[in-house]
């Protein structure tokens, strides 16, 4: 299969499924980790342009972990918009991967790039199928089953399914740990080890499964997105 992950930043697929990313690579299937926002915000003292080469050359490094693809699709932080001239680099992004399955942020993340990019996310694997919707790339012929990863810290989410990563867990760690410019903003801006962070989410979801380590998901119920098979692995 063909799995692409969509983040709204470098880093962000890593911290929420890095572990069943990880998993589909061992089992063989084509991964690819996609970010929409360049990450130039995120950090006290390193100047925005700076810190989006930094985050591009990060995001590059942990996904050839798992032997993944790496793709930012540009825009600034804070400046994602449901419009069109957001809407349509999703489409390319989706016409050019042709996944069989997307992974992305759920609607109700924790701030508005995450939740954005749900929504375009959504919106584009639909215009991705139109003929009539011109873009780089020519149209995807099937409407993609989307599944949302989990929230910061899994407040307000309630997974349907869970994938047990305990045996790539640290493999998990080692991709999250190539985002060093994020341990240090995330240590002072938001007080916590963003590594020790994803071995507790994980533990917890892990309890309520039966697994040492999990990563738990939901899955979009809209038609037609619900064959019957389990995509996730």
């Amino acid at each position: 299969m063909k799995i692409l992950a969509v983040g709204a930043h470098p880093d962000d697929v890593e911290l929420l499924c890095g572990g069943t990313l990880a998993l589909y690579a061992k089992q063989g299937h084509e991964v690819t980790i996609a970010y929409a926002c360049r990450g130039d915000k995120g950090h006290f003292k390193i100047e925005a342009e700076e810190l989006a080469r930094i985050r591009a050359k990060e995001a590059q490094e942990a996904a050839s972990v798992i032997g993944a693809r790496s793709i930012g699709l540009g825009i600034d932080d804070l400046e994602l918009r449901v419009n069109r001239e957001c809407t349509m680099p999703f489409v390319d992004l989706i016409r050019e991967t042709r996944p069989d399955v997307i992974i992305t942020h759920d609607p109700a993340d924790y701030m508005p790039d995450h939740t954005v990019t749900s929504r375009l996310v959504f919106d584009a694997s639909f215009i991705a199928t139109l003929p009539h919707a011109k873009t780089k790339h020519p149209f995807y012929d099937r409407i993609t089953p989307i599944y949302y990863m989990d929230t910061l810290a899994g407040l307000g989410f309630e997974p349907e399914e869970y994938v047990d990563i305990s045996e790539t867990m640290d493999t998990k760690i080692e991709m999250l740990g190539k985002h060093k410019s994020q341990e240090q903003w995330l240590r002072e801006h938001d007080k916590i080890d963003v590594l020790e962070f994803a071995k507790i989410t994980s533990a917890f979801r892990g309890l309520q499964c039966g697994a040492r380590y999990a990563e738990g998901f939901r899955r979009v119920h809209t038609w037609p997105r619900n064959p019957t098979r389990r995509y996730l692995p």
